[in-house]
């Protein structure tokens, strides 16, 4: 199970030739989703040479080869992590029980619609950042959004394998649906919102980067306990290649601040107007930035009351984050959990179900991992010797979900009026005059080794190549 079989038209580890019928229906889907890729994959970067990992096997070892390859010819396949033998459901209602390898007829709909949701999300992305190609701010950067865009698009065969060899007709439908679909289409737009939200510029694809794609990783990881053994060992393997896209996420908002943090000493001032001048971007348009990308992220999580988390759990259909490290009994019957809730002119928190609030649960393991990556940012600024800081937002601010929905709290959890709010929002979220300005910075720049100016190049290349390594061949 460990290797991948690149001699077949669908690369895969699933011994796909094996199943005639399921072959023969992926490979009527293959030219659709080309056809998809070609109308709004990454633009005009059909004909370039790109320094691309492709998964050899899902070994932990060595699973990656780098090498030049065009993005419409990857190799875009079918890999599951290898089964574990004698594997159990531990957690929910059917505990100890042993995992699912066919989907259980009471719980079609609900497996159908967690797969169809998660699916969704990735061709989306893919949507999203189909123009930043035409103003990359360096080679190296280049390579790494193909590189998102191409394990994105893998990720989407991920789950149409499922939703075909799992679900009949259902699936197949479902599969050519989510081909159909567009982020921000008006009339046939992506299920989740955040999925529909424009990324203009590069700066909001580190920041989607960091903060959605890590909302990806801990959806995985919930899914990836599933007591449906295929999803799980689907959803671990693209754990893999998720980590990847944080990084991107990560690393570019910490280059864009280091840039920053040189320019405020340089011209020893922290006078955003002065910082634009000089053609960098000024850190509260950062931190507005991340107020935006952060919490339209936890809206994904969903309601911090629900239903459905409840029965999702208790089926055994997507766990916790890290389910096999709590030491509780796995059912939760009687346990609690504290949301929040406005209370007059507070933010109050309450106890509810645990089994209602497993949304909540997850959205705060997400800020806990979300807040140590701003910390390192917070560290570049330091280090430069400058006294502001970077800060995640309250979790009820800027809400479009659950019971915090359309409540007006500022980032420090105040609750405000109206006044408050439109007075100050400016303030806290990414006006269209910051938006402009990012977008007046965006110059591509695609000689080896040179950087926009408002990026500090990284400190190490892609698979221990040089930084001036010629990542992308313009042919």
């Amino acid at each position: 199970m460990g290797s991948i079989d690149y001699g077949e038209k669908i690369p895969n580890n699933v011994h796909l030739s094996e199943d005639r019928t399921l072959q023969r229906a992926l490979e009527q889907w293959q030219p659709n989703y080309l056809k998809w890729w070609q109308e709004v994959g990454p633009d005009g970067s059909r004909g370039f040479d790109v320094y691309l990992r492709t998964a050899i096997s899902v070994d932990p070892q060595g699973w990656a080869q780098f090498g030049y390859v065009k993005m419409p010819e990857y190799r875009w396949g079918i890999f599951l992590n290898p089964a574990e033998k004698e594997r159990k459901i531990h957690f929910g209602d059917h505990l100890g029980q042993d995992a699912w390898q066919e989907v259980p007829g009471e719980h079609r709909a609900n497996l159908r619609r967690i797969i169809v949701t998660q699916g969704d999300t990735e061709p989306a992305s893919v949507e999203q950042q189909r123009h930043l190609g035409l103003t990359a701010p360096s080679q190296y950067d280049l390579r790494n959004l193909f590189q998102v865009n191409v394990e994105e698009g893998r990720h989407l065969w991920a789950m149409v394998y499922l939703l075909h060899k799992y679900f009949g007709r259902d699936g197949r439908e479902e599969a050519e649906a989510l081909l159909e679909r567009r982020s921000g289409d008006q009339d046939n737009p992506r299920i989740l919102g955040a999925f529909n939200e424009k990324t203009p510029d590069w700066l909001s694809f580190f920041m989607f980067t960091y903060f959605t794609d890590r909302d990806g990783k801990f959806q995985l990881c919930a899914l990836a306990e599933s007591g449906f053994d295929p999803l799980a060992r689907t959803t671990k393997f693209m754990l893999t290649e998720e980590a990847h896209h944080m990084f991107v996420g990560e690393a570019g908002v910490s280059r864009i601040v280091q840039r920053t943090c040189q320019v405020m000493n340089e011209l020893k001032t922290d006078d955003p107007a002065r910082l634009r001048a000089a053609g960098v971007i000024d850190l509260p348009t950062v931190q507005r930035y991340l107020n935006f990308h952060f919490s339209v992220t936890i809206d994904l999580f969903g309601a911090d009351q629900s239903s459905n988390a409840a029965t999702f759990y208790s089926s055994g259909l997507k766990g916790r984050f890290e389910e096999g490290k709590r030491s509780d009994d796995h059912l939760l019957k009687g346990s609690t959990y504290k949301i929040l809730e406005v209370a007059g002119d507070q933010v109050v928190e309450k106890e509810v179900p645990m089994l209602n609030a497993l949304n909540e649960v997850l959205r705060d393991d997400y800020i806990k991992d979300s807040v140590a990556g701003v910390e390192r940012w917070n560290r570049v600024i330091e280090k430069a010797g400058i006294p502001l800081r970077l800060k995640v937002p309250h979790k009820a601010f800027h809400r479009q979900i659950g019971a915090l929905e359309d409540v007006r709290v500022a980032p420090d959890g105040r609750v405000v009026g109206d006044a408050e709010w439109n007075a100050n929002v400016a303030q806290w979220l990414p006006t269209d005059a910051d938006r402009a300005f990012v977008a007046s910075l965006m110059g591509r720049v695609v000689e080896p080794g040179k950087f926009a100016h408002w990026i500090a190049p990284p400190v190490m290349g892609i698979n221990r190549q040089p930084v001036d390594f010629e990542y992308v061949r313009f042919n």
